[in-house]
């Protein structure tokens, strides 16, 4: 038997996808869940799903709910952290204050000045949770789910002695829609991904041995292909490589796509392609459509969808507890895994899990445009975690002046009022430090 615990099970559509996932997963027919958020309604929701599963799989689970994690947490074999910190409170505030002074944000919460500040609101809370993990089930795997990702890893790998990976799906959904532009199965593409969280880059694309990248970019030649994914598109035809985040959220990440008008105009459009305050504008909707949509399959007003996703934790549980290995790609500590990437910075890259855990595999060298695009981030990555576990308002600041949109648009007068104005407007969700 093993015991989950989610912290921030309240993002119920999330919650339900990892139990699903671990409840139609051979070899995990027992165990427990534990769910964890701090707000009442929103657990209890959680915890309504959770049962429902249980009963249409007829699995030996049970399940355990609470706003307190320290009444919880013991025993746990996997904690798996999926916490918003004050989001609803400061998402408009981390777009509109960049926007006014021409920093263009899509989605803005893993990077820039909205993901910044995202950061320095949610890490003191994640570092206590690492701290209750480590008294009440030091033998625990955590699992992050949180963005910003590699922030969050850094941090917490920096702050803890825990066994501490991060996971998307950006690799895994990326390589899918890759598979589609190339009319080709997804399980016979093969492919070789590594960077940093949501600025890794497929840099191997094969099928049947042959090449990839000369058929896509000729396939970027027909706007019907390209206009599906342009910015992502311009990224490898000029740069040698497909980039592993949306084009909308990728532009974020770089300072070529959002620094003036005309290109927003030119390679930007709507949704997750580049809208111009898309998340900002949509989130609160779409946070409260998704309670909805729980609250429906619990009623069994809506069907619920008793098929494995793509995410990785019921692979790395499965994996763990029937010592059967896998790959998975994982965001870890660089211990000489890319070679022109920072050490000690997080990377992601394929993992091999076991009954011995997660094992990160060696890449070796990015190529040196690709790696540099990397570098710059970890630098951004690295100043944040200081300024969070040191309390030094001033590395935070350091971050916001190397962010290479905001530093691509704004002087450095602009980027302090700017990150001035941003820690005085969130005064009262960021940690003491930022504004004594």
């Amino acid at each position: 038997m093993i015991k989950v615990t989610i912290i921030g099970a309240g993002s119920a559509v999330f919650a339900y996808e990892i139990m699903r996932d671990v409840l139609v997963t051979p070899g995990l027919e027992e165990g427990v869940f534990a769910l964890v958020d701090i707000e009442p309604e929103r657990l209890e929701l959680a915890h309504q799903i959770a049962e429902k599963l249980i009963s249409e799989t007829g699995r030996r689970w049970k399940v355990e709910a609470s706003v307190d994690r320290t009444k919880v947490l013991a025993n746990s074999d996997y904690v798996i952290n999926t916490i918003e910190v004050a989001g609803l409170a400061n998402v408009r505030h981390d777009f509109d204050i960049p926007m006014k002074y021409g920093v263009n944000q899509c989605i803005g919460d893993t990077i820039g000045p909205g993901g910044i500040f995202k950061a320095l609101r949610t890490l003191p809370a994640w570092i206590d949770i690492l701290r209750d993990v480590e008294h009440f089930a030091p033998q625990a795997l955590v699992i992050n789910y949180t963005n910003p990702m590699s922030l969050t890893c850094l941090t917490g790998i920096r702050a803890s002695s825990l066994p501490i990976v991060g996971l998307c799906h950006s690799i895994q959904y990326t390589a899918e829609v890759l598979a589609g532009y190339l009319g080709l199965p997804i399980k016979e593409l093969k492919y070789r991904a590594a960077g940093i969280n949501h600025l890794a880059w497929l840099v191997d694309l094969a099928y049947n041995g042959e090449d990839m990248y000369p058929r896509l970019r000729e396939l970027a030649k027909d706007p019907a292909i390209y206009e599906q994914d342009p910015i992502r598109f311009e990224t490898m035809l000029h740069l040698g490589a497909f980039v592993t985040e949306s084009s909308g959220h990728s532009s974020e990440y770089t300072p070529y796509f959002r620094k003036r008008p005309d290109l927003i105009e030119k390679y930007t459009r709507p949704e997750y392609l580049g809208e111009t305050g898309f998340y900002a504008n949509h989130w609160p909707r779409w946070r409260e459509e998704a309670a909805e949509e729980v609250r429906q399959m619990v009623s069994g007003e809506a069907e619920l969808d008793l098929e494995r996703g793509v995410e990785y934790a019921s692979h790395i549980m499965q994996a763990i507890e029937s010592d059967t290995p896998t790959v998975i790609y994982g965001n870890v500590k660089n211990t000489g895994l890319i070679t022109n990437l920072p050490e000690g910075g997080v990377v992601e890259v394929a993992c091999l899990v076991n009954g011995d855990g997660i094992q990160p595999t060696y890449f070796g060298a990015l190529p040196t445009q690709l790696a540099a695009l990397d570098q710059a981030h970890m630098a951004v990555h690295d100043l944040v975690a200081t300024a969070v576990l040191d309390r030094n308002r001033e590395a935070a600041f350091y971050a916001l002046m190397l962010d290479p949109l905001t530093a691509a648009v704004c002087s450095p007068a602009e980027i302090r009022q700017m990150f001035d104005e941003m820690a005085v407007t969130e005064a009262a969700y960021l940690p003491d430090w930022m504004n004594s």
